[in-house]
C-alpha cells in the first residue's frame, strides 16, 4: 500500500475542516443568540422568535436539496467558493435593522448560504480521505461540527452578556471571511472537475437526493429529531429543575466525550464495520436522554451527556460515513447532501413539532419519550442497514465500491 496514498492529516484536509468548523461556529452562535435578539429588538412572540431561530436550519435544508444536485455537474470548489461569497454577503445583511420580515428573511438566506458551502465541504473531504481511512477521516471531520457546537453556543451566550449585538455581527462576518480566506488555498482538481451525470440532470427524485443512501438518511432523521429536543429544550428543562449553571456546561462534556472517543470510533468503523459502533451507540443515547429526563443534580445532567454524546455525537460521523460507502463515486455529492438533509430536517422541524407535545406531557416525559423512541431505532437501523453491513465490508475490501442501493 502506499504510504502516501493512505496519509489522512493531508493539507487539504485539515483546510477543509478549518473552514467547516468556521461556518458552523457562526451558526452555532447565532442559534442560542437569535431568539433573544428578535424578542429584545422587535418585541416579537416566544413562536415568532423560534422561527427566527428554525428558518436558518430550513434554509440550511433548501440549499442542500437544489444545491446538492448540482455540485459534480459544477465542481466541489466552485460550489464551496460560490457559498462562502453568499455567507459572507448574508453575514452583512445582519446591520440592516429594519424589521421582523428582513431579519427572517435575512435568516433563511444565510442559511441557504451554509447549505451550498457545507455541502461542499462534506462532498469535498470525502474525496481527500482515503477509502481505507473514511471511517476514521470522517471522523475526525465531523469533530469540526462537534467542536463548533460547544464553543458556538458558549461564545453567543458570553458576547450576549458582555457585548451588544454589532459586535456578534460583526465577529461572525470575520469568522465567514476567514474560512474564505483558508480555501483560497484548498486544492482538490479531481472534485473540481466539472463531471457530467444524466441522473443529476433530469428533474425526478434522484436528481436531488441519492437512493442508496436513503435507508441510513431515515434512520438519521429519526435519532436527529431526538437531539433536536436536547439542542432545543436542554435551557429551559435546566430552568425547571433548577440547574442553569450546570446547564452551560451541558454542551461542553458533550463535545469532550466526543472528542475523546471520535479517533476510536472511527477507527472501529473501519476495521469491524459500521454496526461495531452503531448499536452500542444506539443504547448509550437513548440511556443519557433516559438519565436527562430523571435529573436532579448538576452531576447527573452533566452525566447525561457524557452519555448523549457518547451515542449521538459517534452516531452522527458513522452515519455519514455509511451513506458515503454505499454510494457511487460519482454520486458522493448527493449521498452528503441526502444526509445533511435528513440531519437538517430532524434539527429544524423536530423543535416545532415536539413544541405541541411539551405542554402535554412535559419536559421530564419529553425526555422519556425520545429515549424510548432512540431505544426502538435499534431495530429501524437493523433493517435499513445493520443485517446488510457484512456485505458492504465484503465490496469495499475486494476493492468493488457498491453502485447501487441497498
Amino acid at each position: 500500500m502506499n504510504a502516501s496514498k493512505s496519509k489522512l492529516w493531508t493539507k487539504d484536509f485539515i483546510i477543509v475542516s478549518s473552514a467547516n468548523f468556521f461556518l458552523y461556529l457562526v451558526f452555532y452562535l447565532l442559534l442560542v443568540t437569535m431568539a433573544v435578539y428578535a424578542v429584545e429588538q422587535f418585541h416579537v412572540s416566544e413562536s415568532q422568535a423560534g422561527l427566527v431561530t428554525g428558518i436558518f436550519i430550513i434554509g440550511t435544508l433548501i440549499g442542500r436539496l437544489f444545491i446538492g444536485r448540482m455540485v459534480t455537474s459544477i465542481g466541489n470548489k466552485r460550489m464551496l467558493f460560490a457559498g462562502l461569497i453568499f455567507f459572507i454577503l448574508t453575514s452583512i445583511l445582519y446591520f440592516i435593522n429594519t424589521g421582523i420580515t428582513f431579519l427572517l428573511i435575512t435568516r433563511l438566506l444565510h442559511g441557504i448560504a451554509l447549505g451550498m458551502a457545507s455541502t461542499a465541504t462534506g462532498t469535498i473531504v470525502a474525496e481527500v480521505i482515503p477509502e481505507e481511512r473514511k471511517g476514521e477521516g470522517i471522523g475526525f471531520y465531523s469533530m469540526s461540527i462537534t467542536l463548533a457546537t460547544a464553543i458556538g453556543p458558549f461564545i453567543g451566550l458570553y458576547m450576549s452578556q458582555h457585548t451588544g449585538y454589532q459586535s456578534i455581527f460583526s465577529f461572525c462576518l470575520a469568522l465567514g471571511i476567514i474560512s474564505f480566506l483558508i480555501a483560497i488555498f484548498l486544492n482538490v482538481p479531481v472534485a473540481d472537475k466539472p463531471v457530467k451525470d444524466t441522473e443529476t440532470n433530469k428533474w425526478k427524485l434522484s436528481s436531488f437526493i441519492e437512493p442508496s443512501a436513503l435507508p441510513i438518511a431515515f434512520v438519521v432523521l429519526i435519532i436527529s429529531l431526538g437531539y433536536s429536543s436536547v439542542l432545543s429544550f436542554i435551557n429551559f428543562y435546566a430552568v425547571e429543575i433548577d440547574l442553569v449553571e450546570m446547564a452551560s456546561l451541558f454542551f461542553v462534556v458533550y463535545a469532550v466525550a466526543i472528542l475523546i472517543s471520535r479517533p476510536f470510533t472511527g477507527r472501529l468503523m473501519d476495521l469491524k464495520g459500521a454496526n461495531s459502533v452503531m448499536y452500542p451507540a444506539f443504547f448509550l443515547f437513548a440511556a443519557g436522554l433516559l438519565l436527562l429526563s430523571t435529573a436532579e443534580t448538576g452531576i447527573t445532567l452533566l452525566l447525561a451527556g457524557v452519555l448523549i454524546g457518547l451515542g449521538f455525537g459517534n452516531m452522527q460521523s458513522t452515519t455519514q460515513a455509511i451513506a458515503v460507502k454505499v454510494t457511487p463515486p460519482q454520486r458522493v455529492g448527493l449521498a452528503t447532501s441526502t444526509y445533511y438533509i435528513s440531519l437538517d430536517a430532524g434539527l429544524g422541524f423536530g423543535p416545532y413539532l415536539l413544541g405541541f407535545i411539551i405542554p402535554l406531557i412535559g419536559y421530564q416525559n419529553l425526555y422519556i419519550l425520545m429515549g424510548v423512541l432512540v431505544f426502538l431505532t435499534t431495530a429501524l437501523y437493523y433493517f435499513m442497514h445493520g443485517r446488510k453491513e457484512s456485505s458492504v465490508l465484503r465490496s469495499l475490501s475486494s476493492g468493488t465500491p457498491n453502485t447501487k442501493a441497498e
